[in-house]
Formats: structure tokens, sequence, C-alpha cells
């Protein structure tokens, strides 16, 4: 058994890396049928594990700020703001000079946006 990560480890870490390589800011589900994206169902796998791990998530967050594509850093940030709102604040402000851009995707709308101006929203909403 020694040296095996748990299950809750390996599940963590397979949601945090569908972050990382995020196309798609979606917090629910999306289209006509409402289906939920792979991405946004790692969200809330990533979510979920806050109450229990909240540490260990937090590390996996500061991955994905560093690594993450602007869709992925959008999903962290987000995630910040329940564990360490400070952080999340901080977090937003350094993104609103991000040219970058994402796609989000609101019911049945999808939009592009950079990340600078998504983040502009986030602080302006906060």
């Amino acid at each position: 058994m020694f040296g095996m990560r748990k299950a809750w480890e390996r599940e963590l870490g397979a949601a945090v890396d569908e972050l990382v390589t995020a196309e798609t800011l979606a917090f629910g589900g999306v289209g006509i049928a409402g289906t939920l994206l792979p991405v946004t169902e790692a969200y809330h796998r990533v979510e979920a594990a806050l109450s229990d791990h909240p540490d260990e998530v937090r590390r996996q967050l500061d991955r994905v700020l560093v690594d993450g594509t602007p869709a992925g850093r959008a999903y962290a940030a987000t995630l910040l703001e329940r564990v360490d709102p400070e952080t999340a604040r901080a977090t937003w402000t350094s993104l609103r000079d991000d040219p970058s851009e994402l796609t989000t995707f609101v019911g049945c709308v999808m939009d592009r946006e950079t990340l600078g101006t998504y983040a502009s929203r986030r602080l302006a909403a906060a």
C-alpha cells in the first residue's frame, strides 16, 4: 500500500488536469439540452473536494494558476473564492490585464472574451 495514492487524490488530480487544459468556462449545463461539459464536471469535483481536503485543493489550484489555460485560471480563481477570498481577489486583480482569450458559456449563449475582461467583471461583482 505504501506509496500508492488514495482514490480521492487520483480523482482530484484527474479533475485538476482537466482544469489545466480547459478550453471553455461553463459553470452549468450548456446548449439546448443543458449538457454538462467534462470540464464543468471536473470543476464540480474539485469544488466538492474542498470541504474534505482544503489544503490539497489549495495546492492544486496554485498549479492551475501557473500552468492553466485562460479558462483554467478562471476556474481556479473562482474556486479560490471559496477557500481564500483575499487571495482570490488578488488573483482576479492580477488577471485584469490578461489579453488571452477564453470561451464562456452561459446556458445556450457562447461568447469569447479576454481573461482580463472576465476578471474585471468578477471583481466588480464581488
